[in-house]
């Protein structure tokens, strides 16, 4: 009897243990994406600092920059979906800062049937966020430069296709406002944290499996009284 006990006994210990730790895997991953999403949100709502070319990714990244300079009308258009402006065109711009640095300014989403307005071309100050975006995984598809419509952000192609610096600022207010625009400000409302939600899915799992277990288990033991 007892043998017939410990295959279905092992199953159930090894199969819980595997399914229990991948649970406790996903709750230490909600602590250390809710720290970072603590860290992002202090940057985020800091008093914003002129910019500088002396800022780096991993010390400046999602802080709040001031900047005065002018668009030249050079712009990429990435193809957008999802955001609170509906669907349009992310329009990165070339944006020549008055010391005459030329960077990555984010101004704003462009709607999709409003692509033949002409850019405002004059002197803005703009308050947004250092960003080092790089939207592109496997499944992006190429730019189609003909048309100037991408499918993802990249500061160091897009630095080289417009020829500035790699930074990019996404802006938060600009003065003034390009009419044919709705600034996309960044906030950690738009990353994801769902270990939570895989949290419960493994620890759901461990659970049917242990009620699985003791099943098998009853029905094997039944078996034998028989």
């Amino acid at each position: 009897m007892l043998r017939k006990l410990i295959f279905p006994l092992l199953l159930g210990i090894a199969g819980c243990g595997v399914l229990v730790s991948l649970g406790v895997w996903q709750v230490q991953r909600l602590a250390w994406k809710e720290n970072i999403l603590t860290e992002l949100d202090e940057r985020l709502t800091g008093a914003p600092a002129p910019f500088t070319t002396a800022a780096t990714e991993v010390a400046d990244e999602y802080t709040r920059v001031t900047l005065a300079g002018t668009p030249t009308g050079d712009e990429l258009h990435v193809l957008t979906s999802g955001t609170a402006a509906g669907t349009g065109y992310r329009v990165i711009s070339k944006f020549v800062l008055d010391d005459g640095t030329a960077i990555l300014v984010d101004l704003g989403l462009l709607p999709l049937n409003n692509r033949d307005a002409a850019p405002l071309i004059a002197p803005m100050q703009i308050t947004g966020t250092l960003l080092w975006p790089d939207d592109q995984n496997d499944s992006t598809p190429d730019p189609d430069l003909a048309k100037n419509i991408w499918f993802a952000r990249n500061t160091q192609i897009m630095a080289a296709e417009l020829s500035t610096e790699a930074f990019m600022v996404v802006v938060s207010t600009a003065t003034p406002v390009d009419p044919r625009l709705t600034p996309l400000p960044v906030a950690t409302s738009g990353i994801k944290n769902d270990h939570l939600e895989y949290a419960i899915t493994w620890f759901s799992l461990a659970f049917v499996w242990a009620v699985m277990t003791l099943f098998l288990i009853f029905r094997t033991t039944r078996q034998k009284d028989v």
